[in-house]
């Protein structure tokens, strides 16, 4: 086999590709020409080489097994809902709790006889509901002057601050919700005018059931009276209860009770294993109070740096500090009911004696306090009558 060799012509290009210069040799032409059946020039001589296209290639790293970053993360709070401020605020919530007895200062509240404020408690929660709008912000502003008189400063702006907020709140969303869009209906009867009837009359002119518009939100009459009724009602229920567990015992509160549930003894209530368990609840309130505050501030002591977790690691933090106060305070139950079977109780409510700590003597402060009772039930029933 016979094998001819041609020498092929190579060509070299600058390392500098911006340059302008003209690259074909001038036998370049006649080598192709001999070699391809129909030669086409692969570049032309007049033509000029342009500069290579630089090609980018851009690489993600993801701190995730699966390569893949969520877009959900960016949305996850950080700042004003930090896992941090989160623990503060939970330790600085339950540092003074409304279930707390403030044994000192002494003050008018605490030589009231217990049955009496639970008659109060109860006239608080019938009069919101059954009172005028007037009526309703005068229970607010009266229960805040009783708190601010007979409560220490530090327990009433605490308290105040989180039921007026808490108030605020209702009112401003069932006063723009309950009646704030207006129906986009059209009136089927045709205006008066169009009837031959008369306008509506002068005496009418001056009522508006449409009290403030804020955009497409509308505050009525109905919003008003909606909006005042749940939040003066919460207010009073929080604050009452509040202020009477604050001048309060736990064991007034249970010989109060026991004393307005006796009749119910003849119809088969339980009326002891009631008292019992009601006693035990306030005292076992504390113990919740304590656990979740004081676990919430052994873990914001530790100095944790939140930015350096990853959000499972962040949920994996607050599952274990719910599961500590679970644990904790199944402990304390288990102490507790061991301390009863070790001082003699063996189930039977009604054969466990029970010391209540309370006497049964009326003296002035009460009767001022029935009288102030009396006074505020009948300036509610008569604020219909009043104002209209």
């Amino acid at each position: 086999m016979n094998c001819t060799h041609r020498p092929f012509p190579t060509v070299t290009f600058p390392p500098n590709p911006t340059s302008r210069k003209i690259l074909i040799p001038p036998n370049l032409t006649s080598f192709l020409s001999h070699t391809l059946p129909n030669p086409r020039p692969l570049l032309s001589p007049n033509k000029l080489l342009q500069p290579a296209k630089k090609i980018t290639l851009r690489t993600r790293a993801s701190a995730s097994d699966n390569g893949a970053t969520g877009n959900w993360v960016k949305w996850l709070p950080t700042g004003a809902l930090s896992a941090d401020k989160v623990l503060r605020l939970i330790s600085g919530a339950t540092s003074s709790p409304i279930y707390q007895f403030v044994s000192s200062p002494t003050t008018f509240l605490h030589s009231v006889d217990p049955r009496v404020k639970l008659v109060w408690l109860l006239a608080l929660v019938v009069l919101p509901a059954r009172s005028n709008v007037i009526m309703r912000f005068g229970l607010v502003i009266y229960l805040t002057f009783l708190s601010i008189w007979f409560l220490p400063k530090h327990v009433w702006m605490d308290q105040l601050g989180r039921v007026g907020l808490l108030s605020g709140i209702l009112f401003i969303m069932l006063g723009l919700g309950s009646d704030g869009v207006p129906p986009l209906v059209q009136l089927r009867t045709p205006p008066p005018a169009m009837m031959g009837l008369p306008n509506v009359p002068a005496s009418l002119g001056g009522y508006s059931y449409l009290i403030m518009k804020l955009g497409p939100l509308q505050f009525t009459r109905k919003g008003l009276s909606v909006a005042s009724t749940a939040a003066c009602l919460t207010f009073t229920v929080f604050q009452s209860a509040s202020l009477c567990l604050s001048t309060t015992t736990p064991e007034q509160l249970a010989f109060a009770l026991r004393w307005f549930m006796l009749p119910l003894k003849h119809i088969g209530v339980p009326v002891a294993e009631v008292i019992l368990t009601l006693m035990l609840s306030l005292r076992f309130i504390s113990l919740v109070f304590d656990e979740v505050r004081n676990i919430a501030l052994g873990i914001v002591s530790r100095r944790i740096n939140w930015q350096q977790l990853t959000m499972m690691e962040t949920i994996d933090i607050f599952f274990i500090y719910f599961r500590r106060i679970f644990k904790n305070l199944f402990s304390h139950a288990e102490q507790i009911s061991q301390a009863m079977i070790v001082r003699g109780f063996r189930g039977d409510s009604n054969a466990h004696k029970i010391y209540f700590l309370s006497d049964s003597s009326f003296g002035m402060e009460d009767i001022v306090s029935l009288l102030c009772l009396v006074g505020v039930t009948g300036a509610a029933l008569l604020s219909d009558y009043f104002f209209v």
